[in-house]
């Protein structure tokens, strides 16, 4: 069945006209994933449905020409395999291994390596699946991490050839994850992560929560984008319990995600050029990252915005001396930002770290699914705030910034064009900000069925699929960061690097390890 088709004959979700759902049998699971893969669509998900004991059902999630399509496939039995898609989505690959982890669910794909476990907990609990309060501890614990379960990396045999190990454990406060390196010399032949340390059960502490009290753990899925998940998941659950927020709380949400996007390529833009060995830039830009929080903090309530966004509209209103605040910041903070550009622009080190470094082709991009702003950086031009515009994204004229080198320089200057694109966008939306309420109540026990959420976040789109029960509990909540996508990319930017630039190349993308290990 032509592509088309399937969307035409599948049902709508409710509050989201231009996503659809059916259920499929296994021959139709793929077939449809090789019609996406045919005509050019996406992979934006893949997880477990059904509540804790109940049966479980594999989905996936596609996003093509007519929208969202939503594929569900009935497990009858959890020791059956379910098709595997890496040939066609290669980001796949990781999303299946810890499906296997969280519901017992495998795939057909021959790689079966645990991706979230670490031997946190026995090899036969499933979180999502098994009903016990919690996990039961593995046995004979291992005294020593040397005691652990193997892992099995990939071996990189030759003359001359050794490794390096990274992580997981870091300096200072980043989160872990192990990088594998083979090098010859410096040069880096191949890169593998093992990453999953930093599973918080968050995908279970869902289904303990009520409705109404979701968006607060949505928040909190990675932190950097706590406003764009959290209006994902306000976003699916306003959709079923059929709620429109007032106009301004539209305005206002906006206003937040643009605020979030800024601050957050502002403390990129600091940290990558930190790594030049320019500390010139790093002081310039966490100063002027501290002046925009102090201003969201005074016009918001809070430098970062946990609890903006609550269910119906905004958790707080913006007063016109918060509005004047915020105006004066924004328009205070771009000419001195391009007075940094300029700066680093013609910065002869500065240029020679950047230029050419961990270079992804717009080829190797559209074959490994790389989304969000590191897509753009590589000629994939997809910003949901252009191609598929909710409120009150519909009345604003946003420009999709991209380049097409796909190298760090490239992934700066999106960072760059991005940011002064949402200090415009921030200008008009504090000029044409409406008046009225901001929130409509919400029932506490809204119609049950699934919900869903997508918003493009400053990393990139942020989707939320909510399974909502009859009493007002959440079933299942499965919450999706583009860095699913984009961490497989980097094994491939470091290659035919040295070692010494992976810092770089690795801050250029800024994944999220937490929005990852739920």
């Amino acid at each position: 069945m032509p592509l088309q088709r399937w969307f035409d004959s599948a049902v709508a979700v409710p509050g989201a006209p231009a996503v659809r759902t059916c259920t499929v049998t296994s021959e139709e699971w793929r077939d449809i994933a090789q019609a996406v893969a045919a005509s050019g669509g996406r992979l934006l998900a893949l997880w477990a449905h059904g509540g804790i004991g109940d049966p479980q059902s594999v989905v996936a999630a596609f996003g093509a020409d007519p929208g969202v399509l939503l594929i569900e496939l009935r497990m009858s039995d959890a020791s059956l395999e379910y098709p595997g898609l890496e040939t066609l989505f290669p980001s796949a690959g990781r999303q299946q291994r810890a499906l296997a982890d969280l519901s017992g669910l495998h795939s057909s794909d021959p790689d079966r390596r645990p991706w979230l476990r670490h031997d946190a907990w026995a090899p036969d609990f499933h979180p999502l699946r098994d009903p016990l309060a919690p996990p039961p501890a593995a046995p004979s614990p291992p005294a020593h991490a040397s005691a652990q379960t193997p892992y099995a990396f990939v071996r990189v045999e030759g003359d001359g050839v050794h490794e390096i190990a990274v992580g997981p454990v870091h300096a200072g406060i980043i989160e872990p994850g192990h990088f594998r390196f083979a090098v010859v010399g410096e040069k880096v032949l191949r890169l593998e992560q093992r990453l999953g340390y930093a599973h918080k059960g968050i995908e279970r502490r869902f289904t303990q929560l009520p409705l109404g009290v979701g968006a607060k753990l949505a928040a909190r899925i990675s932190g950097d984008s706590a406003v764009a998940f959290s209006w994902a998941y306000c976003q699916a659950l306003e959709g079923l319990a059929g709620v429109v927020p007032p106009p301004r709380a539209h305005w206002l949400r906006a206003l937040a995600l643009e605020l979030e996007r800024v601050s957050n390529h502002l403390g990129d833009l600091g940290a990558i050029i930190n790594d030049t060995g320019f500390a010139f830039g790093l002081a310039q830009f966490s100063r002027l990252k501290e002046q925009l929080l102090r201003s969201i903090e005074a016009a918001l309530g809070a430098r970062y915005l946990l609890d903006f966004v609550v269910p119906g509209g905004t958790h707080a209103d913006l007063t016109p001396a918060g509005a004047q605040r915020l105006a004066a910041c924004v328009e205070a903070l771009e000419p001195e930002v391009r007075v940094l550009r300029g700066i680093l622009d013609e910065h002869e080190g500065v240029r020679d770290r950047l230029v050419g470094a961990g270079t992804v082709s717009h080829a190797l991009a559209l074959r490994l699914g790389l989304t969000g702003l590191a897509g753009r950086a590589s000629g994939r031009a997809h910003d949901l705030r252009v191609d598929r515009p909710w409120a009150p994204y519909d009345q604003l004229a946003v420009r999709t910034c991209t380049r097409s080198e796909g190298d760090v320089a490239a992934r700066v200057a999106v960072r760059f064009d991005e940011l002064f694109e949402s200090c415009a966008l921030i200008g008009q939306i504090l000029e044409r900000m409406p008046g009225g309420a901001h929130a409509s109540p919400v029932p506490a026990a809204p119609p049950a069925g699934l919900g869903f959420g997508l918003i493009e976040g400053w990393r990139g789109p942020a989707l939320l699929a909510l399974l909502a029960g009859p009493d007002g509990a959440i079933r299942r909540c499965h919450a999706h960061d583009p860095s699913w996508e984009n961490w497989p990319v980097l094994e491939h930017a470091i290659i035919d690097n040295i070692v010494p630039d992976f810092p770089l190349i690795n801050k250029s993308f800024n994944l999220s390890y937490s929005g990852h290990d739920l």
